[in-house]
């Protein structure tokens, strides 16, 4: 088959979130409102990192990463979806669709293992704390965060290229508010039995690997946290991981619920709800967790504050 004739369908119709036109307004402006804060969030907070040198350390590093990474994974799919909310006619381009595809891949990828280093960071910072500046150096951060977004790239480039080699020929409604891969492939009327194979192994890994890293580094942790004899020491140690926990547990849940499983009617409408989480509400709520529950982050934001308006 020539290249040109890949696929048949130079466009698609995304259903979206919901296809009853009474709750669109609705829907426009509350993805508008999330949006909004997690530009603001996140922006913010990878210029507070910037700013304040009493946060240029190992722990922030990373969490000015995940802000990027969030900014990114938004900016991705959100402005799409909003446009969409507002349109008679919710279509994207083919190239469009994969050129979406891919960074969302990318994006996603990235950001579980970021989440993994950080676990990683926690458990050299609480159980290793006299080599911390050693084991975490600036050397070694760097490649640490070079080493996650090569994994994006290692994720996402090889599931994009099957991605181009599927017909789609069939309907081209895609019953998802984004170019998700699994809703694609329901529209292919060729093989797609590498592509699901591809999407389970990246999906195994990029979920598995990260999750059993943030689990192992928090068995460490608790052991560790449990030697320390004071209440105030421990309560301290929990704090410092409490807002990862919690981002990790809303992230990862959200995305085995839509990868690791079964494809069907169902699971696919249901997917759509998780895929909320893991893509719009966590880039939301990730700065949101780590700035309200961090006493350095509150500190170094009334510095800024005074510096700039007094």
């Amino acid at each position: 088959m020539e290249k040109g004739n890949y696929s048949l369908v130079t466009e698609f119709i995304l259903i979206g979130l919901s296809d009853q036109p009474e709750f669109q307004m609705q829907l426009f402006f509350l993805f508008l409102g999330i949006y909004v804060i997690t530009v603001l969030g996140n922006l913010g907070m990878i210029i507070l990192i910037r700013l304040s040198s009493n946060l240029h350390t190992p722990m922030y590093y990373f969490l000015c990463s995940l802000s990027f990474i969030d900014l990114c994974q938004s900016t991705v799919i959100t402005p799409k979806m909003l446009v969409n909310f507002l349109s008679k006619e919710n279509t994207i381009s083919y190239p469009d669709c994969i050129t979406q595809f891919y960074f969302f891949a990318f994006f996603v990828i990235s950001e579980c293992h970021m989440l993994a280093v950080m676990a990683y960071d926690r458990y050299v910072a609480i159980c290793h704390p006299l080599l911390y500046s050693l084991m975490m150096s600036h050397q070694v951060c760097s490649l640490l965060v070079s080493g996650v977004y090569a994994l994006g790239l290692v994720g996402a480039t090889p599931q994009t290229g099957c991605l181009l080699n599927v017909v789609f020929c069939k309907k081209k409604a895609i019953n998802h508010y984004f170019c998700d891969l699994l809703p694609l492939l329901e529209l292919s009327c060729s093989s797609t039995y590498v592509n699901e194979v591809l999407l389970l192994s990246f999906s195994t890994f990029n979920i598995l690997f990260p999750t059993l890293t943030i689990i192992c580094s928090y068995v460490f942790i608790i052991v560790n946290i449990l030697k320390i004899q004071s209440t105030e020491g421990r309560s301290k140690a929990f704090s410092t991981c409490s807002s990862h926990i919690a981002a990790v547990g809303v992230f990862f849940g959200s995305c085995a619920f839509m990868y690791l499983q079964p494809s069907s009617v169902s699971s696919m409408d249901q997917g759509k709800v998780s895929s909320v989480f893991y893509t719009i509400v966590v880039p939301m709520l990730n700065p949101l967790i780590y700035s309200l529950r961090n006493k350095d982050v509150k500190i170094a934001l009334k510095k800024v504050m005074k510096r700039t308006f007094f």
